[in-house]
C-alpha cells in the first residue's frame, strides 16, 4: 500500500461540503483500505473564511480557490460549490494543472458537460459527477458502466425532491399548491427561492446529464423541455384518483420509435398507481430505467442532503484516486450516436383534458368533432353539468404534442367552450 497521501482539495463548505470534510476525518482508515492509500484534505475554498467549521483545520481554508487549483499537487478537486462561474473556470484549469475532478454541480454539466469532459480527456484526468443527479441514489455509473453493454431506450423519474414532497403532499391531505410549498419551506425541503425546483429547471438540468449518459448523444439543458407545477390544483388530483392515477412532476428521456432521435422533457403527469414511481412519497427520488436486455430497472432513494449528496461524492473520489494509483482514468463522455433532441411537439403521449363548457345539447358533438379533425383520437369522456355550466373531461389515446396543441387552440375558439381549466400528460403505461 501506498504511504504518501493522495492530496484533495474541497471548492466550497456548505452542506454537503462540511459533510464530505466530515466523512473524510471519521473514514479515513476505511477510505485507506478501499483506496489503497491514504487521503489528505490539503485545502478548502470558501467566501466567508471567518466562519467556525468544526472538524477542519483553519489553516487549509481559503478564499483564494484558484490558486488552490493551481497549487500543482493537488490530485483530486472535489467541487460543491454550483453554478456556471466561478465553477467551470476553477474546474478546466484544475485538470491543466494536474487534478481530476469530482464535481455535484447539476446546472454545468448540463449546460457545459461536452466542453468539461474535453477539457478532462485532452489532460488525461477523470471527470466524475454521481452526486449530480439524484444525491445518494447509484445512478450515473450504472448507466455509465453497469448498462454499457445494453441499449436504454427510456429513463423515467422523479428527480426533485422538493417536488415530490410538495405533490405528495397535496395528494395525502388534500392541500393546495400553496399550503404544500409552505409546508416544505418551513421543514427546509425548499428553498426560501423555490423557483429551481418548482418551475422545473433542476430537474430539465439532471435530465439533459441522464438522457446524454443513456443514450450516448449530446444533450443539452437548452434542449429539454420544461414546466413548472404551479398550475397543478387539488382538481387534479381529484381527477387523477378517478383515472387510479396520482400526479409526480417526472423527468423523461426516451429514445423515438425509430432509434433516430431522442426527446428529454420535465413537466407534471399523471401516473398510474400501479406504477412503481407512484409509491415514492416524500422527499425521495426515485428513477426508473427501461432496457433492452434488462429490462426495467428501478433506483430509489434520498436525492438530496449533506450525508446522502456526500455518500455520492466520497463513491466517486474512491474510484478517481483508485484511477490516479492505477495511472489510468475511468470513462469520459460517450457521445457517438450523435443523435438529434426531437422537440416537443413530437412527443406522443396520452392527454387528460378538463374543459369547462355550456350545459346543453350538442356541446359533446362539437368537441368530439374538433378532436377528431386534428387526428387526436378520445379514449374516455365525463360531463358534468348544472345550472347552465357543465365540465367535459376528455381523455385521449396517445398522440403528438402538436397535434394535441391544435385541438386545444381550436377548442378555445368554440362559444361553447368557456375554458381549458387544465391538460396534463398521462405517463406510465
Amino acid at each position: 500500500m501506498r504511504t504518501r497521501p493522495l492530496k484533495v482539495a474541497l471548492l466550497g463548505c456548505g452542506v454537503v461540503g462540511s459533510e464530505v470534510a466530515r466523512i473524510m476525518t471519521t473514514h479515513a482508515d476505511d477510505l485507506t483500505a478501499r483506496i489503497g492509500a491514504p487521503v489528505e484534505l490539503a485545502g478548502v475554498a470558501v467566501r466567508r473564511p471567518s466562519k467556525v467549521r468544526e472538524g477542519i483545520d483553519p489553516a487549509l481554508v481559503t478564499t483564494d480557490a484558484t490558486a488552490l487549483v493551481k497549487r500543482g499537487d493537488i490530485d483530486v478537486i472535489i467541487e460543491v460549490i454550483g453554478g456556471i462561474e466561478p465553477a467551470r473556470t476553477l474546474i478546466t484549469t484544475a485538470f491543466e494543472h494536474g487534478a481530476s475532478v469530482v464535481s455535484a454541480n447539476k446546472a454545468l454539466l448540463a449546460q457545459d458537460g461536452a466542453a468539461l469532459h474535453a477539457a478532462a480527456n485532452e489532460h488525461g484526468r477523470d471527470l466524475y459527477y454521481e452526486a449530480a443527479v439524484a444525491g445518494a441514489i447509484p445512478l450515473i455509473r450504472p448507466l455509465r458502466e453497469s448498462l454499457a453493454g445494453d441499449k436504454v431506450n427510456r429513463v423515467l423519474g422523479i428527480v426533485n425532491g422538493t417536488t415530490n414532497f410538495i405533490l405528495d403532499k397535496m395528494d395525502s391531505t388534500g392541500a393546495g399548491y400553496q399550503e404544500a410549498l409552505d409546508e416544505a419551506t418551513a421543514l427546509g425541503y425548499a428553498e426560501a427561492d423555490p423557483t429551481a425546483d418548482v418551475e422545473g429547471f433542476d430537474a430539465a438540468a439532471k435530465a439533459a446529464i441522464l438522457a446524454g449518459i443513456a443514450f450516448h448523444t449530446r444533450v443539452r439543458l437548452d434542449d429539454v423541455y420544461r414546466e413548472g407545477m404551479a398550475e397543478v390544483t387539488a382538481a387534479d388530483f381529484a381527477s387523477a384518483k378517478e383515472m387510479g392515477c396520482t400526479i409526480k412532476l417526472l423527468a423523461i428521456c426516451e429514445r423515438a420509435a425509430d432509434g433516430g432521435s431522442v426527446t428529454a422533457r420535465v413537466h407534471p403527469a399523471m401516473i398510474p398507481l400501479d406504477h412503481p414511481l407512484a409509491s415514492v412519497r416524500g422527499a425521495y427520488n426515485a428513477v426508473f430505467v427501461e432496457a433492452e436486455a434488462a429490462g426495467q430497472l428501478m433506483f430509489y432513494g434520498p436525492g438530496a442532503g449533506g450525508a446522502p449528496t456526500a455518500s455520492a461524492v466520497l463513491g466517486d473520489l474512491v474510484a478517481v484516486c483508485r484511477n490516479k494509483l492505477a495511472e489510468s482514468t475511468g470513462p469520459g463522455e460517450s457521445a457517438y450516436t450523435q443523435l438529434p433532441v426531437s422537440p416537443m411537439g413530437d412527443v406522443v403521449t396520452r392527454y387528460h383534458i378538463s374543459l369547462d363548457v355550456a350545459d346543453k345539447p350538442g356541446v359533446l358533438a362539437q368537441v368530439a368533432t374538433v378532436f377528431a379533425e386534428h387526428g387526436v383520437s378520445i379514449d374516455t369522456v365525463r360531463q358534468q353539468g348544472k345550472d347552465g355550466e357543465a365540465s367535459l373531461v376528455v381523455v385521449t389515446h396517445r398522440a403528438a404534442d402538436a397535434a394535441l396543441t391544435g385541438t386545444v387552440d381550436a377548442l378555445r375558439k368554440l362559444d361553447t367552450v368557456r375554458g381549458v381549466a387544465s391538460i396534463m400528460r398521462v405517463e406510465g403505461e
